[in-house]
């Protein structure tokens, strides 16, 4: 059983999560708000963001990362071309980084490791290089690890991941088409040794077809589904 340690993770839908470390710590994962079909209607995003993480450049994991990061100016991080065309855009204290590196804030460690996925930004008719998409995994002091897969396909070092950080709880997406699926899904939470999967990137559009009822029948006993509806929140 995944021990939260008094760390809360929402989901917002789609790919988008909200996580408040014990210490207060607020980090807004790949917000997709303002045309995402699944983003819980009336949901106010606290007041006070610290983090905005962001895993790779495609509309439907940044389209609010500027207005966001200019309302409530967080820190902002991801991958070193993503985060230098926000800061194009205007947007304050950006950390640009690249896969295996480590930035620290308050109590919580951010490491960018790797996925299997494209990346670029859509700039009004211009198509934009954004790096490589990545995964992001959070490291909370005196609290659990988590891991954001981001986008990615199954592959097999996310081996190296489980080994190298031992996360404990994963939020995986499952939609198919674009990712994983339930299936390939369950299998990468073996090869992280995931104590809980909470599944997202599921449900939005009609071409993501995998449920978590389908993710439940391939994971391997031991490992926990924890399904959350948009605005919900597992502690």
């Amino acid at each position: 059983m995944a021990d939260f340690k008094g760390t809360s993770i929402t989901w917002l839908g789609h790919a988008s999560v909200l996580i408040t470390t014990a210490q207060g710590t607020q980090i807004l994962i790949d917000p997709f708000f303002a045309h995402s079909p699944t983003f819980p209607k009336g949901y106010k995003l606290p007041e006070k963001l610290d983090l905005l993480a962001l895993t790779h450049g495609h509309s439907d994991h940044i389209a609010d990362a500027e207005p966001v990061a200019k309302e409530h100016k967080p820190q902002v991080v991801g991958m070193v071309e993503l985060v230098g065309w926000l800061a194009s855009k205007g947007v304050e204290n950006t950390v640009g980084m690249n896969l295996g590196g480590t930035y620290r804030y308050k109590d919580v460690a951010i490491t960018l490791v790797d996925a299997k996925h494209s990346s670029s930004i859509q700039d009004g008719d211009e198509t934009i290089y954004a790096g490589v998409a990545s995964g992001i995994v959070f490291t909370i002091e005196n609290g659990p690890v988590i891991y954001h897969a981001g986008d990615t396909s199954l592959f097999s070092d996310l081996k190296l991941i489980g080994e190298l950080y031992r996360p404990e709880i994963g939020l995986l997406p499952i939609g198919d088409h674009y990712t994983m699926g339930p299936k390939e899904a369950a299998i990468a939470a073996s090869y992280l040794g995931l104590k809980a999967v909470i599944p997202i990137h599921w449900g939005t559009f009609p071409a993501l077809t995998g449920t978590p009822e389908a993710l439940k029948q391939h994971l391997a006993s031991g490992i926990r589904a924890i399904t959350l509806a948009p605005g919900e929140t597992a502690k």
